[in-house]
C-alpha cells in the first residue's frame, strides 16, 4: 500500500504542478465514459480534480479496471499533471485548469449505489440523510461546515490560551438536581437504586475551580438536557464554557466580546467594532419585543398607551383598564399590501395569542382602517406621529398585556423583516443584553424561580428587593446576541453565604433543602471563595450562524432528530434483561 501513499490532496493541485508525477487518493464523485477515454472527478475533503483514464496510457489490463468504476468507489491513482486542452477549462473548479493523466490505478474499496447523490443530499428528505449520515458527511456542504467548526474551536482555544485560561475537563457523571431542565439520568450498577445525571452544564464545577484557585478556566464542554426540542436545540450539545476570578461584570464582558470579535475575524474575515453596544433587558423588550433582538433592521415597537389610554374605542379602553399596553410598528412602504396579505398578518397575530391586529394604511388624504371611524382625528394623528408614519406606510397595532404585546409584535417584526427582505445577511450585529430579571414567577409552582440559576448575583442596588419585591430584582447577568440569536449568557456569581441564603429564601428553599441539593458546593464557599463570574456560549449556535444554516443539526457531525432519536445507529434502543437485572431495574408496562 505504501506505493499508493498520496503525495497531494485532490483540491490542492494547481497549474504550477504541471508535468509532475503525483499520487492521489479519494472517492469517485462523477464518472463520464466517452468510449475510448473515461473521465472521473476524484474527491477528497480538499476538493475535486479531474482524472483521465486513457487505455493508451493505462494499458488494457488497468483500463479494464477503470471500466468497473462507479460512484463512491475509493481509488488511488498515479499520474502526470497536465494542462487541460484549450476550451476545456472548468472555471467552477479550483483545479479546473489541469487534469491528471493516470498511469496506475488501484481500487481500494468498491461501493454500492448510494441511496442519494452525495452532492445533491440537501434536496433529500432529512430522515434519509440522517439514516445515512456518513454518506451525507461526504458532501462538500457538510464537510465545509465541519471544517469551519474546527477552525472556530481552534480560534477560541488560541485566544483563551493567550489570555491565560486553562482548559480543564469536568465530570460527565454527576449528581441530579431538580432545578432547570430535566436531567438525563444514568443508573449505577455498583450502587443499586441510585443514579448519576449527565450534566446540563459544568456550572458548579467551574465555580469550584475558581474556589480551587485556577482563576481562569475554559472548556468546550458536552452538555445534556432532556427537554422538548426545536431547530436550535439538541439533547446533547457543546458549549464554550468560561469562568474567571477577581473580575467584575464589565471585565468578563470585555474579554468575551474580544474573543467573539477575534473568532469572527479569524474564521469569516469579518471586522466588528468594539465596544459592542449594550441594551438593558427592559429596553430590549420595550423596543424590539424580544430579549434577543435582531438589530440588523429597524421597525421598532412604539408604546401608544399614553396617547390612546383615554380613547372611547372599547378595545383600547378595556386594555388600559386591565393595566395592559397598546403598541405598534411601522411597516414602511407596505401600504400597498392587499387585503389578503393584511388578513394573513392578522391570522398570524391571532395564532400568536393576540385578540386581533389593528391596521392603518396611510394614504394621501386619509387613513384607511376598519377602526378609523371609532377614533378621533387627534388619536389618528397621535398614531401616525408616534410611529413616524408617512404616505404609503402600513401601521400595525396590538393591545393586551405587556408580555403578550411584546411577543406578538416582536415576532411579527421578525416575520416582516424576512418577508420584505429588510435583513442584510452579510451583517454580523452583536449586542449585549444586561440587567436581566434575577427571578421569574412560576404560576404552576406558585413561587419564584431563578431566571438563570440560584448562584447568580443581584445588582448591588437591588439586594434588598430579595425580601421586599423579588420580582423587581435585577441580576448581574449578561447575554451576548448575534443577529437575533442568543449566543450565550452568564453572570457574576454569589460568593457571600448570607446573600446566598437570602437568595434561597426568595426561591422558597429552606436551608435544609438547599444543603440537601448543594451541600458540597456551599461548604466549599466557607473555605475562601474569590469574586468570580463567567459565561457559556453555544458553540453549535455560533457555527450555525457562521455557516448560515437554519438548524444546529446541520453543524453537528452526528445529530439527533427533533424527537431525540439517532436514525443511523437506531438509538435509543431497548437493553437486554440481563443488563436490567444487573442494574436492579424493573420496567413498567
Amino acid at each position: 500500500m505504501t506505493e499508493w501513499k498520496r503525495t497531494h490532496h485532490c483540491g490542492e493541485v494547481r497549474k504550477g504542478d504541471v508535468d509532475q508525477t503525483i499520487i492521489l487518493n479519494g472517492w469517485v464523485n462523477r464518472r463520464r465514459d466517452l468510449g475510448q477515454v473515461i473521465f472521473v472527478d476524484l474527491r477528497d475533503r480538499s476538493g475535486l480534480i479531474q482524472i483521465v483514464l486513457d487505455p493508451e496510457v493505462l494499458g488494457s489490463e488497468q483500463f479494464a479496471l477503470a471500466e468497473r468504476l462507479r460512484s463512491e468507489f475509493v481509488l488511488s491513482v498515479q499520474g502526470v499533471v497536465k494542462e487541460r486542452p484549450e476550451g476545456q477549462v472548468n472555471e467552477k473548479m479550483a483545479t479546473g485548469e489541469i487534469e491528471i493523466h493516470v498511469s496506475k490505478l488501484a481500487i481500494l474499496a468498491e461501493a454500492k449505489t448510494p441511496p442519494f447523490q452525495i452532492q445533491q443530499a440537501s434536496d433529500v428528505d432529512e430522515a434519509l440523510r440522517l439514516k445515512y449520515r456518513y454518506l451525507h458527511l461526504r458532501s462538500k456542504e457538510l464537510q465545509d461546515t465541519i471544517m469551519l467548526r474546527h477552525r472556530t474551536a481552534a480560534a477560541v482555544r488560541s485566544y483563551l490560551d493567550a489570555k491565560g485560561f486553562l482548559e480543564i475537563e469536568t465530570p460527565l457523571l454527576i449528581r441530579s438536581t431538580p432545578e432547570g431542565a430535566r436531567d438525563y439520568i444514568v443508573p449505577s450498577r455498583v450502587h443499586p437504586g441510585e443514579f448519576y445525571a449527565l450534566p446540563q452544564s459544568p456550572q458548579l464545577f467551574k465555580q469550584l475551580l475558581m474556589i480551587s484557585g485556577f482563576e481562569r478556566y475554559y472548556q468546550l464542554a458536552r452538555c445534556f438536557r432532556d427537554e422538548d426540542l426545536r431547530a436550535d436545540r439538541q439533547p446533547e450539545f457543546t458549549q464554550i464554557d468560561v469562568e474567571m476570578s477577581f473580575v467584575d461584570r464589565d471585565e468578563v464582558m470585555r474579554i468575551m466580546e474580544d474573543m467573539i470579535i477575534h473568532v469572527l475575524a479569524e474564521v469569516k474575515g469579518v471586522k466588528v467594532d468594539s465596544p459592542i453596544p449594550r441594551l438593558s433587558y427592559q429596553e430590549a423588550m420595550d423596543r424590539f419585543g424580544s430579549d434577543k433582538p435582531d438589530t440588523r433592521f429597524g421597525m421598532e415597537l412604539v408604546d401608544l398607551t399614553s396617547h390612546l389610554g383615554q380613547s372611547e374605542f372599547r378595545v383600547f379602553a378595556d386594555t388600559v383598564a386591565a393595566e395592559g399596553v397598546i403598541k405598534g410598528i411601522n411597516v414602511k412602504g407596505a401600504g400597498n399590501f392587499t387585503r389578503r396579505q393584511i388578513d394573513q398578518l392578522s391570522e398570524k397575530a391571532v395564532g400568536m395569542g393576540a385578540k386581533g391586529l389593528m391596521w392603518f394604511v396611510l394614504e394621501e388624504n386619509q387613513v384607511r382602517s376598519p377602526i378609523a371611524k371609532f377614533l378621533t382625528d387627534d388619536e389618528l394623528n397621535a398614531i401616525r406621529t408616534s410611529l413616524a408614519g408617512e404616505v404609503g406606510d402600513l401601521l400595525l397595532l396590538v393591545a393586551g398585556s405587556y408580555d403578550l404585546v411584546s411577543d406578538v409584535l416582536g415576532r411579527l417584526r421578525l416575520h416582516l423583516g424576512k418577508e420584505l427582505d429588510l435583513i442584510d445577511e452579510d451583517l454580523y450585529n452583536l449586542l449585549w443584553v444586561v440587567d436581566w430579571p434575577l427571578l421569574v414567577y412560576d404560576e404552576d409552582a406558585n413561587r419564584f424561580m431563578a431566571a438563570h440559576h440560584p448562584f447568580t448575583a443581584p445588582l448591588d442596588e437591588d439586594v434588598d428587593l430579595l425580601e421586599k419585591d423579588p420580582g423587581k430584582a435585577r441580576a448581574k447577568a449578561y447575554d451576548l446576541v448575534l443577529n437575533g440569536v442568543e449566543l450565550g449568557g452568564g453572570s457574576i456569581r454569589i460568593t457571600s453565604r448570607s446573600l446566598q441564603e437570602r437568595m434561597f429564601a426568595a426561591l422558597g428553599f429552606s436551608m435544609e433543602e438547599a444543603y440537601d441539593q448543594f451541600g458540597y458546593f456551599l461548604e466549599a464557599f466557607e473555605y475562601g471563595a474569590p469574586p468570580h463570574g463567567g459565561i457559556a456560549f453555544g458553540l453549535d449556535r455560533l457555527i450555525m450562524l457562521l455557516a448560515n444554516r437554519s438548524s444546529i443539526r446541520d453543524v453537528i457531525a452526528f445529530p439527533k432528530t427533533i424527537s431525540a432519536s439517532d436514525l443511523m445507529i437506531e438509538a435509543p434502543s431497548k437493553v437486554s434483561d440481563r443488563q436490567l437485572d444487573e442494574l436492579k431495574i424493573n420496567l413498567r408496562d
